[in-house]
């Protein structure tokens, strides 16, 4: 560990950490922790070591220059701390980096260490897979624990799933071994256009996280840069039929089976949102999980739009099978997410290759880059039913 800063005092912390890798498809999940970063203005007061946990021919180091002075960036895991205040003042710690290359119980020892020494008093990992879930409609996110008792009093499902894990759910593990609360909310992004950024997947993954713990979140232009991404896919898919046909497959197999539940708790979820915006005074545009209306075209335009998604190539056979290919992903095999699955009920998706291997800038201090990603990282879990 190196501890930059003083352990800060906080008010009823709770824990939000993401890691890129296996377990972030579209970058959802870790955008999301650096959304929150970025709003609240996070301080961040520790890191781990990077020698212990990353090796540096799969994570690169970044060199960059300050003043004329070369300088480099290790890529590793770090923690701020950021102050909520209003009504009901709580305290987050983000916890924001790039899945472990070795020693992930060390690596979650380290973590949990934190969470005790601050009185962290639950912990929310947040991750994203591939899975057949159209692009039109909102992205489905399941929130998931090993505790019964938790998954009880806060409505979440309990895991049940065997089989190869992320670092997300080794660490969700090692939580409730420690006794520490732990939650994890999984969103699911279209295996067919999983290249990054994908705003709208880490909207539905905020949206989810606010009902969770009860605080509004500043959202800035991640509404406007959802309704933005979707009017590029919708473009590129209108310019090939077999694409826009699959894409109608996947949402009529999608409407079917959420019919039931539009009507009843996705709505009292909706409304619970705007009467928490609306009290705190805070802006609009909070995407919502019921329907697609926050997603429709922007009518607006003029607004610059996010990097447009490259464009999907149909699938060879049919839409349904299992062993899907991931379009222009570039996704490959077939891992398995922890946890409930976040689109059709029974389908889970294919988890290929996650967008690892075009990014090669990392953001503020995280260093590396995911060019030299080996190919056994892609994919990601599948949350089981």
């Amino acid at each position: 560990m190196i501890e930059l800063e003083g352990m800060p005092e906080l008010i009823d912390p709770v824990m939000v950490a993401a890691f890129e890798g296996w377990n972030d498809a579209g970058d959802a999940a870790s955008t999301a922790v650096a959304h929150l970063d970025r709003e609240w203005k996070g301080e961040v007061f520790a890191a781990l070591d990077a020698e212990d946990y990353y090796d540096f021919q799969v994570n690169r180091p970044t060199v960059w220059l300050d003043g004329g002075v070369r300088k480099i960036t290790w890529p590793t895991t770090r923690l701020s701390v950021v102050r909520v205040g209003g009504d009901k003042p709580r305290d987050l710690v983000l916890v924001r980096g790039i899945e472990p290359s070795m020693r992930w119980r060390s690596f979650c020892n380290e973590i949990l260490g934190f969470a005790h020494e601050l009185g962290v008093e639950m912990v929310v990992i947040l991750g994203a897979l591939l899975g057949d879930t159209p692009h039109t409609r909102p992205v489905p996110v399941s929130g998931i624990t090993s505790d019964a008792d938790l998954a009880r009093t806060m409505d979440l499902e309990e895991t049940r799933y065997e089989g190869p894990t992320g670092i997300v759910g080794i660490l969700q593990e090692a939580c409730t071994h420690a006794g520490v609360p732990a939650v994890s909310l999984w969103a699911a992004v279209p295996h067919y256009v999983s290249q990054p950024p994908n705003p709208k997947a880490t909207l539905a993954l905020l949206n989810r996280l606010e009902d969770l713990i009860g605080l509004r979140i500043p959202l800035g232009e991640l509404a406007e840069d959802a309704r933005a991404w979707q009017l590029g896919v919708d473009q590129l898919a209108a310019e090939d039929s077999e694409v826009a046909e699959y894409v109608q497959t996947l949402e009529e197999a999608r409407d079917t089976a959420e019919l039931p539940e539009a009507s009843g708790e996705a709505i009292a979820r909706e409304f619970e949102r705007y009467l928490r915006r609306r009290d705190s005074g805070g802006p609009g545009g909070h995407a919502t999980d019921g329907g697609e209306g926050t997603y429709l075209r922007d009518p607006a335009g003029g607004r610059p739009k996010p990097p447009m998604p490259p464009r999907p190539e149909p699938e060879s056979g049919s839409p349904t099978d299992a062993d899907r290919s991931g379009g222009t992903s570039g996704s490959g095999g077939d891992e398995e997410q922890d946890g409930p699955p976040a689109g059709d009920e029974g389908t889970g998706g294919p988890a290929g290759e996650q967008a690892d291997g075009g990014r090669n800038d990392r953001d503020e201090g995280e260093g590396g880059n995911r060019s030299d990603r080996d190919e056994g990282e892609g994919g990601g879990e599948r949350p089981e039913s």
